[in-house]
């Protein structure tokens, strides 16, 4: 369908007649779902009226008047048809017993109008008091006028009904309206929790990388005072020029942080617990390897949990494994997380069902520059993320060690406990 053909057709069913023309055809069936509370059908009890207030509630058109006028009609016309195929009642007789429910819907929705309905929809008590007195008169006007050209008398026991139908039909329909409404409010509120919750994960990631950036920086600039001290010109120029590039974008990183924190609506934190350390890592790389399109499952087993300060290096660190155990899976895998408590030491195991690393390559995957993996061109990836790794494992005074063979990789760290814990 193109663009235009789209248009037009949601147009069309946002349009007043096809909202109007909806909500008379609907009550107009529906109304003929009735019970009957008095003898014979000089007053019929339906399901139209609470079709007609509900379509009201949900799909508002911009008249109410006109809805209620042509609903009425619609009524009416529908009726005569149904009595004059299906009932052989005559048509005189039909018009008189019928023609009132159109000052039925004309008075309702003129009282609806009158209030300006859309202010009390979050008020369902005053809403339904509301709604029954307008339909309490429409229902009034209706049963005399009806009776009126019938030549019937009502009781006090009919007007007693008359008010207890208005007000259940009322209630009624306003208690299903706020319970729709209340269903989607709450998915709504789903969905923001999980728009906000993803959005917290990449501010934390992006806050690890700024952290980076400014480890580079100040590094960039040692260097290139050195290169300086050495009469090094074009070398400290150009160490010079990367740090200061570094530098800005870890300004428009900031810059995109500080936006990120007001529709996140949390403020900065340098803590969280392992196990949510742990549900970034695993949701970060559930997205990479559908990325990769690659079907990997993810196990956690987490037996021992506590607040840290480390939050950075923990991702850092558990990411980059996750990351290599993503990459190292052809196409459906596994990965486990196994974290439990060796006093006075946290153990962390990442096992991948990946391809693994060759034997004579054990000794040598922590040494900056190795690496297996190449682009289209042939050309060799930095390899500095296991040695980065390696360093942050150092840096936390915990110890590395790797397993491998064809059927997947093994990485097992130790960290003291007082290094991490909060």
């Amino acid at each position: 369908m193109s663009f235009s053909k789209k248009y037009l057709s949601k147009h069309f069913y946002q349009s007043e007649g096809f909202i109007v023309a909806i909500t008379a055809l609907l009550t107009a069936v529906l109304s003929e779902v009735k019970v009957v509370p008095f003898d014979g059908e000089a007053f019929r009890f339906g399901l139209g009226s609470i079709t007609f207030f509900l379509l009201i509630l949900i799909w508002q058109p911009s008249s109410l008047i006109r809805t209620g006028i042509v609903t009425g009609v619609t009524v009416v016309v529908f009726r005569l048809i149904e009595d004059y195929f299906f009932r052989d009642i005559p048509i005189s007789v039909s018009y008189h017993s019928h023609l009132p429910a159109l000052i039925f819907y004309f008075i309702f929705a003129l009282g609806l109008h009158t209030i300006k309905i859309e202010q009390y929809k979050t008020f369902p008590l005053i809403l339904g008091a509301w709604a029954s007195l307008f339909e309490l008169i429409g229902n009034v006007l209706e049963n005399v006028m009806r009776h009126g050209l019938l030549h019937q008398t009502n009781d006090f026991k009919d007007w007693v009904l008359l008010f207890g139908v208005a007000l259940f039909r009322s209630y009624f329909a306003v208690g299903l309206y706020s319970s729709i409404t209340v269903s989607e409010q709450k998915k709504r509120m789903q969905e923001m929790l999980k728009v906000g919750s993803e959005l917290y994960g990449e501010v934390l990631y992006l806050q690890k990388s700024m952290n980076h950036m400014e480890q580079i920086t100040a590094e960039g600039f040692d260097l290139y005072r050195k290169l300086k001290k050495l009469g090094q010109r074009p070398l400290n120029v150009q160490a010079l020029r990367i740090a200061q590039e570094i530098h800005e974008v870890k300004k428009d990183s900031q810059r995109i942080l500080a936006g990120l924190l007001k529709v996140t609506g949390r403020k900065h934190s340098d803590t969280l617990f392992l196990a949510d350390v742990l549900n970034l890592v695993v949701r970060a790389n559930e997205k990479y390897s559908e990325m990769l399109k690659k079907k990997v499952t993810f196990y956690v087993n987490l037996t021992a949990d506590f607040e840290t300060n480390q939050l950075i290096p923990l991702l850092a660190l558990l990411n980059n494994l996750t990351a290599n155990a993503v990459e190292s899976i052809s196409e459906n895998g596994e990965i486990h997380f196994d974290i439990k408590d060796e006093s006075p030491h946290i153990c962390f195991v990442i096992k991948d069902s990946g391809k693994g690393i060759a034997e004579e390559d054990v000794s040598i995957i922590f040494e900056p520059g190795y690496t297996t993996k190449f682009n289209d061109e042939g050309v060799a990836a930095t390899g500095i993320g296991l040695s980065h790794v390696s360093e942050i494992v150092q840096k936390l005074e915990g110890q590395i060690h790797v397993e491998t063979s064809n059927k997947g990789t093994v990485f097992h760290i130790r960290i003291p406990v007082k290094n991490i814990r909060k």
